[in-house]
């Protein structure tokens, strides 16, 4: 599987590759010489097939006890690449000292690295030299500090009581003045002066708090650069205050209409950290709680897409069917939109009584409403003329833009993680994967219609043959064990109590896990220093990327055809800013 790395060597034999880590997740993991990460990105993308860069962070190593056979290093940057062609990733870093935080940036080898380095700037100060504009992208222009240095703090109590001088409000306000050129906008080119236009961040068409300033030339849109960070939580900091359990509720909150898709992956990456297996009732559990998920957030995404072109019917006839999903799994895991249901290890609780012929009435119901709103929605012929041919892109593009999920098999591309890299149970599971042809926003809806189709039919295969046995691994760090011994023998209840009041003590490594999302592919990279909560966790949201294609597949199209290409992309703010 590893066959590219001999190779790499051969061809950058010159102290290029300072050392190779083993990690839990067992993705290749190569530390560069600074010097030589564009030349190796360069290859990695053009001759091994390494086409996606499919995140780029960083880590403040500065208080990490456990860096047994790595590089000495204050701070790292990593990168993740994608090849589709191998179905392999490899993870590069370099490591950084705390008087030379810079490296080449490398936005003229993917567009996608643009957010990605300014990320990493405003959160950890590195400097990406080269780079077109490297500014403040998730936190405020007049923040100081970088927050996910390991020096700032992570609770409000740990700093001053909030106060607003007028010197203070003064200076907040002067950041909020437009200027054009600092956003990297012209204001005329030859005869023509430009118009800018705010686009929120209050607008119904932005589905939350984003604001995109639009450079328009009379109704055209020549350029548009969206301004983020508006939902900005700290969730990636939030993971290393809280225990590797206690942050589970967390991950409801980054994509809030996706539920317990989002515990899917951060609790298989602790589980591969600490080597739990899943029992098999567990693992279809989980596969039949994620797709019936799925069809929900597909639901919210169907109606208010047909509501930004202009119909308003549709979205109240799914949310009503939304709100069986949701009752659903109230009754199953207590929750509706939060339900936090995943555990380390397994489920919460065993399925309750009655929780198949719940299901079974719904998996019967959807399928003549989804035909209903095929003729509603996607044979109507103005929302036809709204969305087809309306901000397209190639395969080529959107593997450059690091595009996933529905987006990336609209444009005829068959990749779904489920088929490629099975996890829990889906390679049990019959299904097909929908693709489209054109790339625009008809063939985004027309491939994530026809997802909930699938998602039905891999539900109806888990009502039919759900196993027997436990919802819970008996490894001793499955959270909160399991309770058979815990009146029994002593070490057994002492290991509950722990478990339960601390959090299990997960070994020190590094583990990625992603999977199938509603919105592309979700991600956790979680780094485990042998303690009680995480030492570095990476949320590789896909809304983030998305959105940050915007601009390209806007251009020359209209403000009209801009809410179409918003409502199409289908994102959620609070995955975008974390």
């Amino acid at each position: 599987m590893n066959d590219f790395l001999p190779q790499l060597q051969r061809q950058f034999p010159n102290g290029a590759i300072v050392a190779q880590q083993h990690t839990r997740d067992d993705i290749p993991t190569v530390w560069l010489n600074r010097a030589s990460l564009v030349p190796v990105l360069r290859y990695l993308q053009e001759e091994l097939s390494f086409g996606m860069l499919y995140d780029l962070t960083a880590v403040d190593e500065r208080d990490r006890a456990h860096r047994d056979n790595q590089p000495p290093s204050d701070f790292t940057v990593v990168y993740q690449l994608l090849s589709f062609e191998r179905n392999h990733d490899v993870r590069l870093k370099v490591a950084l000292a705390s008087d030379d935080l810079t490296v080449p940036t490398i936005t003229h080898l993917w567009p996608n690295a643009n957010w990605y380095e300014r990320e990493v700037w405003d959160m950890f100060g590195i400097t990406f030299d080269g780079h077109p504009h490297l500014a403040r992208l998730l936190l405020p222009p007049t923040w100081q500090g970088h927050a996910l240095r390991k020096e700032h703090p992570a609770r409000a109590t740990e700093m001053p009581p909030f106060q607003l001088p007028p010197e203070k409000q003064d200076r907040e306000m002067d950041a909020l003045e437009f200027d054009p050129e600092a956003w990297g906008l012209q204001r005329s080119h030859e005869d023509t002066d430009f118009m800018f236009l705010n686009l929120g961040p209050q607008h119904p068409g932005t589905h939350g708090v984003l604001r995109i300033v639009l450079q328009l030339d009379g109704e055209e849109i020549i350029d548009a650069v969206p301004d983020i960070g508006f939902h900005h939580r700290g969730a990636e900091k939030m993971g290393e205050r809280q225990t590797w359990h206690t942050y589970i509720p967390y991950t409801d909150r980054v994509d809030y209409l996706g539920g317990v898709m989002n515990n899917f992956p951060y609790v298989m990456a602790v589980e591969k950290l600490a080597g739990i297996q899943v029992p098999e009732r567990a693992q279809v559990i989980r596969v039949m709680l994620a797709e019936l998920y799925r069809i929900a957030s597909h639901l919210v995404w169907y109606g208010t897409f047909a509501q930004d072109v202009g119909q308003l019917s549709p979205v109240f006839y799914m949310f009503t069917d939304r709100e069986r999903i949701l009752g659903i799994s109230e009754a199953i895991t207590g929750g509706r939109m939060h339900p936090g249901w995943f555990r380390i290890g397994g489920v919460a609780q065993d399925l309750p009584n009655g929780w198949d012929g719940l299901i079974r009435d719904f998996v019967d119901y959807l399928p003549a409403r989804l035909d209903q709103y095929d003729k509603l929605v996607m044979q109507n012929g103005i929302f036809k003329g709204r969305t087809q041919g309306v901000g397209a892109y190639s395969r080529e593009e959107a593997i450059a833009w690091g595009v996933t999920g529905p987006g990336l098999r609209a444009c005829g591309f068959e990749w779904d993680w489920r088929k490629q890299r099975p996890y829990s149970a889906y390679d049990q599971f019959e299904f097909e994967v929908p693709t489209a042809v054109h790339g625009d926003c008809y063939d985004r809806a027309v491939v994530r219609v026809a997802e909930m189709r699938q998602s039905l039919r891999i539900i109806r295969q888990c009502l039919d043959n759900m196993p027997a046995g436990h919802f819970k691994s008996d490894h001793p760090q499955a959270t909160p064990p399991r309770k058979e011994k815990t009146m029994v023998d002593i070490e057994t209840l002492i290991n509950h109590f722990l478990n339960v009041s601390w959090g299990p003590v997960i070994p020190p490594g590094e583990a990625f896990v992603a999977v199938e999302g509603t919105k592309g592919s979700n991600g956790y990279y979680l780094v485990s220093d042998g303690g009680t909560e995480s030492y570095r966790t990476r949320i590789r949201a896909p809304s983030f990327t998305h959105i940050q294609m915007v601009p390209y597949i806007s251009r020359d199209h209209t403000i009209p055809d801009l809410l179409a290409i918003l409502g199409a992309v289908d994102f959620v703010l609070a995955e975008v800013d974390r």
